[in-house]
């Protein structure tokens, strides 16, 4: 898995840009937390296509940058949260136990 770190909130634009091209997911992860460690390793051990960007958010040290997310991509804040961001708008999301590679790799075919 390759993770794209989102630690800036200039990369916003950058993802919602390059969207247009390219898939683009963002992993909100918070990593006191047990539920959001369990949605992140099975996410990890899943095979990643090479036609999606993935994006990784450390939710306790860029707290600022997900509350830029919520509003840039009109969601609300949940953790753990994918988010998939086509064509400039995020196109779906899901939190929790929902969050599996399957279902992005199906979201970003459509």
């Amino acid at each position: 898995m390759q993770w794209i770190p989102l630690n800036d909130l200039s990369q916003l634009d950058q993802i919602q840009q390059t969207s247009y091209t390219i898939p683009q997911v963002i992993f909100k992860h918070s990593t006191t937390c047990s539920i959001s460690q369990m949605a992140f390793a099975r996410i990890e051990r899943s095979e990643a296509p090479d036609t999606i960007q993935f994006y990784y958010l450390d939710l306790l040290n860029f707290r600022s940058i997900s509350n830029a997310i919520a509003e840039k991509f009109s969601v609300s804040h949940e953790s753990p949260q994918i988010l998939l961001i086509k064509n400039g708008e995020c196109t779906f999301d899901e939190s929790h136990g929902g969050i599996l590679m399957d279902e992005i790799i199906e979201q970003a075919a459509l």
